[in-house]
């Protein structure tokens, strides 16, 4: 089953499936390309997803880069 690709912008805070080592679930997206760059909100670890990986993990958005809120 293909997963769907993610419409996501620099600046976007996301949730993923998993909570990262630091306990906090909450990226920002840095950087966007054939690998998505992300920034721990909790921690300010850096880390690069494929982007496949990224939509499988994908859960939702926290915070919009247009200033929007979550949708819903």
């Amino acid at each position: 089953m293909a997963v769907p690709i993610t419409p996501v912008k620099v600046g976007d805070v996301v949730r993923l499936k998993k909570a990262h080592a630091c306990g906090a679930n909450e990226w920002e997206v840095t950087k966007l390309g054939m690998d998505i760059g992300l920034d721990c909100v909790g921690c300010r670890r850096k880390v690069r997803l494929l982007r496949s990986e990224f939509d499988r993990r994908f859960r939702g958005f926290v915070r919009r880069a247009d200033g929007g809120g979550s949708p819903g």
